[in-house]
Parts: C-alpha cells; structure tokens; sequence
C-alpha cells in the first residue's frame, strides 16, 4: 500500500518525534478519559462582570478551582509565566502556565526542563490539553485559569491550516470540515443553530399532536416525486434497490392504517445535479394529516416558520444581504402570508393572461425567452405550459411569503382534483407550493385518495418512464393496494429543511448548512 503524501511533510515527522519522545518518557498522549467540570462558554458567563480575584489568590488556590479540556490554538511564553488559549464548540479560555507551580501529568521537571519548557517544546498548537487549576483575572480583566496541573489528552501529528491562507478555499473548508469548524467560530454557530431549528420543528408538530415515525431508506419501488434515483443492489436477496426519493408513500400507508397525524425528518436522495439549492442528499420533512386539506397545511406551514422565527429571533422580519450587488432585502414572516393560484401569479408577476392564450402562443412566449429545450416546450400539454410559464416568468419575484395554490395536474400524479367544478375540469389539483426570496421551500396537496384515478395517474407516469423519462417513478402497485383498502381524506406536506436552515441561518449556499456535502473527489 502507497504510503500518505502527508508522511512526508516536515511538520509530521517532527510531531512523531515528539510523540516517540513522550512515550519514551512513560507519558500516555491517548488517555482514555478527562473530565472537565465546565466549557470556556460556561465559565466566562458565569464570571461576566464579577470579580473573581488575582494572579496570587489562584497561585494560592484562594478562588475557583475548574478542570477544563479543549485544543491549544495559542501559546506564548513569557518568562516564568507562559499563556495559552484553550477552544472547544463553546469558545476560549486563556491558561496562564506557572514554571514553578504548573505540573504536567507523567512529567518530572528538572533543572534544564521546567513545566513551561516542557510544554513550549513538546506541545503542538492543535494538541488537546486537560487543565486543572483555579480562575482568575489578569490585569486586563480577561478571565484566566492558573494551570495547576496539565494532561496530555492528545498528540496530533499534522497542524492546523493558517485560518487566512490554509482555509482561503471554499472547497477545502466543505471537503475538511471539521478544519472549517476549528478555524471559523461562525460556522459551528451555523450548525448550532440547525440543530435548534430541528428540536422547535419536532416540538412543533408534537405539540400538535403528530407522532414521529421512521420508514424505510431502502426501497423496492420509488416514488412521490419527479427524480432519478440512486441504485444499489441487496446481495442476500439478489434484488436490486433504491434509495428513496421521498418519504410521501411510506407514510401514507401509516394513514391508511389508522394513524391520524405523522411526520418524518429524513433523508432523501436524488440523482441530480448540485447548485446553490441542491445537493443529491438532504434532509426532508413530510407531514400527513387525516381529515386535513390543503388549506390546513398552508396554516400549519405558514405558522410553523413564524414560530421558528419568534424563537430564535424574537422577530418575524429577517433582512437579507445580496452576494451579488451588496443590497439588502427585508422580508416578514408574519402570518396570514399571501396567496395565489398559480394562473393569477403569471398574470400578476408575469403580466401573462394564460385565460386568453391558447397553447400555441404560450409555447410562442417561452420560446422568445429562451433558456428551456425547445423539444419540452413543443410537446408539453396546457397544464405542463402554464407551469414552465411559472417557472420563467414569477419565481423570482417571490421575494415576501407566498403560497403558489392550484396546480395544473401534470405537475403531480397523487395529488387530489381541484373541488372547485371549473378548475376541476380545466385539471387542476389542490396543491400549493411556498415561495420566499424566489426559493421554494414547500410543497403540499390535498391528498389524492380515489383508488381508480390514483391508479390511471401512476400508470401514465410509469409510461413516460417507459418512454425514456428517467424522471418519472414505476407504477406502485402495492401503493394503490393500501388506498383500495381506504384512505381517509387528507392533507400532506414536505419541506426541504436544508433550506429552511438557509433562511434562518442567511446562508447563501446549501453546502454552507450541511456538515459534508457531496463534493468531487480530490485528485
């Protein structure tokens, strides 16, 4: 086997020499366990504008005594004292080391080695440390601990990149995350923060009496979107697999069982392209509720980002930085957001009437404008036009809230026909999609529950497949089974939490929210 490229840089073999020379010396630089008794974060907080005493009343164990852990980022010596910064997830502590009262673990001093140069000559910047010792302020007021006693807890054997040159790239910080997590303190908040919004959302819909459930990754069929899926193959059963494209059929199997309200956070694969918005992975949530319409998952959504926003922010106005121009924008997540049929947005946004345009001259507009293959607008139907005429000519005026209602049919195979007797014979269905800042974030239906028309809908779907659409699911028959055995009335949603956490976080990327996202391998 090839030897690492990096066993050879200069740095590497210099830490492995200082880690023999530990060993050699009887020092563990891989003990099992440290206990701190509380984090930088915990300390400073808790000492914020208190007076907690000198250099010599810590020297004389007069005040606090603590036991923290964390990665050296900083160390200076200074004649008999030496200063350090210890960081962990919750931030930095200074350590003030004493050459004639700090004790390292394992380690004798001697005349030509005190406990500083000790440390100044066999710990690294990025090597982790168990300090015990007690608190106090230096003459510039900054919280310290005087290093009583020091453990190595752990020898590393590469440095750390300079945070302004070796973490410049953006490739390198997604691709070595957790590089990008000890450098930048911004980022470890990004990610605190998702996993805040992922508790409010599962207190949410608790509270509201869903229950949380789990269905499979793997699966026989996929279905419950327009995507090309991944592909793996189960060797105990010779049976090839997907992994799933959504979680919507699953659980609308729970609801045919009985249970009244569900929800899942999971993830989802897609084998498409990456962009700003995509990635082949991420995380979805769905929510399906018996004897709820479409209507009600427009409230329970629109509700579901105020609260969020009241939580975290005690706010429901976010302004927004462009990348591009440096401006501004200003949004209000206040409820009741506003609502559109899909037809009024075009006319509205798009100054488009599509009520007095027949197919032709719509396919004549999205022709003029260009930027869709002339082959899928020549052989789209009404409905499908009308919905690339969406696409072009609304979204991204959707800056405020909106809910986008009242789909064409082709748009979706399981969703329910339009109640209204007009839009029901024009085919549309009841569904709506969420839109803020030209980004959609929702999709959801008045669930389609008739067996029959359920049946016809997938069936046409599987023939496009059959006719080369990579897109479009297999005919799931084990799916119409359940709703011949009755599906109640209902409403489903799904959300792309990936980027609700953008907008929450102001990410500008999806990468910027996911801890690994899918990159390119390095060469």
């Amino acid at each position: 086997m090839t030897e690492p490229e990096y066993h050879k840089h200069e740095e590497f073999l210099n830490r492995s020499q200082k880690l023999a020379e530990l060993q050699a010396m009887g020092i563990d630089p891989y003990p099992p366990t440290f206990v701190p008794s509380a984090t930088p974060h915990e300390l400073n907080a808790r000492w914020e504008g208190k007076e907690v005493g000198h250099s010599e009343d810590a020297a004389e164990a007069k005040t606090e005594s603590v036991r923290v852990g964390g990665r050296l980022v900083l160390f200076r010596a200074m004649g008999k004292n030496a200063f350090a910064h210890l960081q962990d997830e919750t931030g930095r502590i200074q350590i003030m080391f004493n050459r004639d009262l700090t004790q390292v673990e394992g380690y004798t001093p001697t005349a030509e080695m005190s406990a500083i140069k000790f440390i100044e000559k066999k710990v690294d910047l990025g090597d982790f440390l168990g300090v015990e010792g007690n608190l106090f302020r230096t003459q510039k007021g900054e919280l310290t601990i005087f290093a009583k006693r020091v453990t190595i807890l752990c020898k590393t054997l590469l440095p750390l990149p300079d945070k302004h040159s070796g973490l410049a790239d953006k490739g390198v910080r997604y691709r070595k995350r957790w590089l990008d997590l000890i450098a930048n303190p911004e980022v470890v908040h990004v990610f605190q923060m998702r996993s805040a919004i992922f508790k409010l959302i599962r207190q949410y819909f608790e509270q509201r009496h869903f229950m949380e459930v789990e269905t499979p990754v793997l699966q026989n069929v996929y279905g419950g979107a327009q995507a090309k899926p991944f592909v793996t193959l189960l060797n105990a059963l010779e049976q090839e697999m997907f992994l799933r494209i959504s979680l919507e059929i699953p659980l609308k199997k729970l609801i045919v069982g009985g249970l009244l309200k569900v929800f899942e956070i999971g993830k989802v694969f897609r084998n498409e392209g990456l962009d700003r918005t995509h990635n082949p992975e991420f995380t979805e949530l769905e929510a399906y509720a018996a004897y709820w319409d479409y209507n009600d998952m427009m409230e329970l959504t629109e509700n579901l980002f105020q609260e969020i926003a009241l939580k975290l922010f005690g706010t429901t106005v976010l302004t927004f930085k462009s990348q591009e121009d440096a401006s501004e924008k200003t949004i209000d997540l206040k409820t009741p957001w506003k609502r559109l049929s899909m037809k009024e947005s075009i006319k509205v946004y798009g100054n488009i009437d599509v009520e007095s345009l027949d197919e032709n001259e719509m396919r004549k507009i999205l022709l003029d404008k260009g930027g869709i293959d002339p082959k899928e607008i020549n052989r789209a139907t009404r409905g499908s036009l009308i919905a690339l005429l969406f696409e072009e000519f609304v979204e991204e005026h959707l800056i405020q809230p909106h809910h986008i209602i009242d789909h064409p049919i082709e748009t979706t195979p399981l969703c329910k026909l339009h109640r209204d007797p007009k839009l029901r014979l024009e085919g549309f269905v009841e569904r709506f999609e969420t839109f803020i800042l030209g980004n959609e974030y929702c999709n959801s239906y008045t669930e389609l529950n008739d067996p029959i028309l359920q049946r016809k809908l997938l069936v046409a779907q599987a023939g496009r497949r059959a006719a080369g659409d990579e897109e479009a699911s297999p005919l799931d028959e084990e799916f119409i089974e359940a709703i011949c055995q009755g599906m109640p009335p209902a409403g489903g949603l799904g959300i792309g939490l990936d980027r609700l956490v953008m907008l929450f976080t102001k990410a500008h990327s999806i990468r910027d929210v996911l801890l690994f996202p899918i990159m390119r391998p390095e060469e």
